[in-house]
């Protein structure tokens, strides 16, 4: 609201300072600045509210050091983000563009599943939550309206390198190192020297014509990744401030992409594809960074509030959805790499231990418990050192998928 505003009152009444609201770099500290002091000073006061509601997690006797203090501290605490998120973008982004507009559906869309798994869990005291079939559901609906959208959404395209272009004509109009816009099914593949690869190519020759069983195959790759993704970030909110942490970092990254991507001048620089519009999604996460903040503010150890999958779902939906957008899902699995691990930890643990059952007549474990931080507990380290570890692995491999992109 405040950017049509000062776009407004400069383009209408020439008001001296309202051309900052057109900068990106601007706006995305002004969205950092509020999303964090809002999740901070109504944290406290949404903190107290889930107290006087005892609204507190159920804690499950897992033999883990320190587990049953935890029983009663005040879960769902991804409102404070997804509230504080919401209230920066409103008034820093430009709504009238696609790619803000389904970020602002799938923070609500996820948020509300989460919240309703938590409501059953908390106020229903059903351990069990939400069951696993209506949360997949909820996933899948959210992949087909993302897919549809960047499928068929007349602004949402892709300006590819064009490398027959001679540098003196570049310098004289940049605009002249892309080909023209394009819907496309391309994506950046890092560490290859044109960093391009289509979907279509999984598709027999025959097929890669066919406009619906193109989509039908993107639909699937993106719900797969949401679900994939936003799975993982679940599993990894185990431990006091883990989610919080590693998320605010890879999102750190994924909004260095979204800039780097919706900028002609980098974009030419690095070789990789232009994407027109996609820069704006850098203030929406700056935003979301400056709302996780707030949380981790609270949610550091000892913790006294949790996102519960309200935060946790969202989170990972929103990285998923953004990674899309930007064209490098394929970097995922190196910049989520905790989630990963978190996400594969779980699935080896319980394949393993139900192999070992069927063949020995007794289930074994690869790992002391799953998801893996919890392996390092039973291990003796404390809490507090495995997320910080945690965390410099995340800087790690944020920094590495950001350096790829000029690996050839």
């Amino acid at each position: 609201m405040l950017y049509h505003l000062f776009d407004f009152l400069n383009s209408h009444y020439d008001i001296p300072g309202a051309g900052l609201f057109q900068y990106i770099s601007f706006r995305s500290a002004m969205a950092f600045t509020i999303a964090f002091l809002i999740s901070l000073i109504y944290g406290k006061k949404l903190i107290a509210i889930l107290r006087r509601q005892q609204i507190g997690e159920n804690v499950r006797d897992l033999g883990l050091d320190g587990q049953k203090a935890k029983e009663g501290t005040p879960t769902m605490g991804g409102l404070m983000i997804i509230i504080s998120t919401l209230i920066a973008v409103l008034l820093l982004n430009d709504l009238t563009n696609p790619y803000i507009q389904l970020l602002i559906l799938t923070l609500i869309w996820m948020g509300t599943i989460g919240f309703i798994d938590d409501y059953i869990k908390v106020i229903k005291k059903d351990k069990t939550g939400l069951r696993g079939k209506f949360k997949i559901f909820g996933q899948v609906g959210l992949g087909v309206i993302i897919a549809l959208a960047v499928y068929f959404h007349p602004e949402i395209n892709i300006k590819t390198k064009n490398y027959q272009v001679s540098i003196e004509e570049k310098s004289r109009n940049i605009s002249k190192a892309f080909n023209p816009p394009e819907k496309s099914l391309k994506t950046t593949l890092p560490g290859f020297k044109h960093n391009e690869f289509n979907y279509e190519w999984f598709l027999p020759k025959s097929l890669r014509g066919n406009l619906w069983i193109k989509l039908l195959l993107f639909i699937f790759v993106v719900t797969f990744i949401i679900t994939a993704v936003s799975n993982g970030v679940n599993l990894t909110d185990g431990i006091d401030g883990l989610a919080a942490g590693t998320s605010a970092i890879a999102i750190g990254a994924l909004a260095i992409l979204a800039w780097i991507s919706g900028n002609l001048i980098f974009a030419d620089y690095l070789n990789i594809m232009y994407i027109p519009g996609v820069g704006e999604i850098s203030v929406f996460l700056a935003g979301f960074i400056g709302a996780l903040l707030g949380f981790l503010w609270y949610n550091a150890y000892p913790a006294y509030i949790f996102m519960g999958d309200t935060g946790s779902l969202t989170i990972g939906a929103i990285i998923a959805v953004i990674s899309i957008f930007i064209r490098k899902e394929l970097l995922l699995p190196l910049l989520g790499g905790v989630f990963l691990i978190e996400n594969l930890s779980v699935i080896l643990q319980t394949r393993y231990f139900k192999y070992t059952r069927k063949k020995y007549g007794e289930g074994r474990r690869i790992f002391k418990m799953a998801p893996i931080h919890h392996h390092f507990q039973k291990m003796g380290l404390h809490e507090n050192k495995i997320v910080v570890r945690f965390w410099i692995v995340a800087m790690l491999l944020a920094v590495l998928s950001i350096a790829l992109l000029k690996v050839r």
